[in-house]
């Protein structure tokens, strides 16, 4: 439901014109997230369990991709019991783990890069550490990008082979992903236990940036 639709139906509700508004809230498009306190705890709870997951580090986007789709089941108002998450994260470890050995090592030699760039040790070390860092950037976005559309049928080949049309249809959507992993990394830094809810707000990014309502191409501006 559109935000103007919403605020009609709001509207229409109290002048007793319309629905109540738990009838209207049924219709709605995510009418598990009616209530925020329990997108709160949900979000939360999506936290502590991709934190668990992730603890190998080569099994974060196993983790990211079943926290993602338990949020997605929650705001749906589908089954999200727990069983359902780990049943994703059984399937998702499934070439998960590839995805996720890949991501560490191409982020420990970026990484290096940016260090070594910093100490003025290598030629144009400006530059290298720009390209580090653009290459994280990269690594960040399909990662998150290619766990979002992560599903038991398709596998982590068709997530990756899906992520260079989501990048280019949505670059707004891009920056507000980067925007969020650097949120993650802020917080996490201030107070490590903070992890747990950056990892709940980055999984619901994931779902959340691709489904915000968007101007179709070539409306008036």
């Amino acid at each position: 439901m559109s935000r103007a639709a919403d605020r009609a139906a709001r509207r229409a509700a109290l002048s007793g014109s319309g629905p109540t508004r738990d009838d209207a809230a049924t219709t709605a498009r995510f009418p598990g997230a009616r209530s925020a306190f329990g997108l709160l705890g949900e979000v939360l709870l999506v936290g502590i369990l991709v934190a668990l997951v992730s603890l190998p580090l080569v099994t974060l986007p196993a983790g990211l991709a079943a926290g993602a789709r338990h949020l997605r089941r929650f705001l749906r108002a589908d089954d999200s019991s727990l069983e359902w998450f780990w049943r994703d994260v059984r399937a998702a470890l499934l070439g998960g783990l590839g995805v996720g050995a890949a991501s560490v090592v191409i982020a420990a030699v970026l990484a290096l890069d940016i260090d070594l760039a910093a100490t003025g040790v290598l030629p144009g070390g400006p530059i290298v550490g720009v390209v580090g860092w653009v290459g994280l950037a990269v690594l960040v976005l399909v990662l998150f990008v290619a766990a979002g559309r992560w599903t038991p049928e398709h596998g982590w080949l068709g997530a990756l082979r899906a992520v260079p049309s989501a990048l280019r249809d949505d670059p707004a959507g891009a920056g507000y992903l980067i925007a969020t992993a650097a949120f993650a990394v802020i917080v996490t830094w201030q107070l490590i236990p903070l992890v747990i809810a950056a990892l709940g707000c980055v999984a619901l990014a994931i779902v959340a940036v691709p489904e915000r309502p968007r101007r179709a191409r070539g409306a008036a501006r």
